[in-house]
């Protein structure tokens, strides 16, 4: 079910709003300079969710429990399969936010504001499209509660 993946994205509403880290602007990465989402490449055997939530610890600070990911969906482009997820909580989260050292800044920005900028992430804005689409997610892992 989570077979091998290369990477997982979270679409974090803190309210009606989705968490937005505007990228480092260098040349060496993709998308420089662009709006992103909190997520990135998988360490070692981790599941796609606990990808997700480990990188969004490290960008943001927030240590999101498993099962407040409501949804989730495989997709797999040019052979490389990655993970989109959502997860919804209310906004007063928002004051305990601890920018990481990748990216510029962030922002909380309208999900409509993100997919339709035109320095959002292009997969990734569609992707939210998917999840606001009402399209069902698909079963993923999640870890052991401890």
């Amino acid at each position: 079910m989570n077979m091998t993946f290369h990477g997982a994205k979270l679409a974090l509403f803190l309210g009606a709003d989705i968490v937005s880290i505007l990228r480092d602007d260098i040349e060496q990465i993709p998308f420089p300079d662009y709006w992103d989402l909190p997520g990135g490449g998988r360490e070692g055997s981790e599941l796609p969710v606990e990808c997700a939530l480990r990188e969004t610890h490290e960008e943001v600070g927030l240590r999101i429990e498993p099962a407040s990911v409501s949804w989730g969906k495989r997709f797999e482009v040019k052979g490389q399969v990655s993970w989109f997820f959502a997860a919804h909580l209310p906004l007063s989260i928002r004051a305990q936010i601890v920018f990481g050292d990748e990216g510029q800044r962030w922002t909380l920005m309208s999900p409509k504001q993100f997919m339709e900028h035109s320095k959002a992430v292009p997969h990734f804005a569609q992707r939210l499209g998917v999840y606001l689409s009402g399209v069902p997610g698909d079963e993923f892992e999640r870890p052991p509660a401890v």
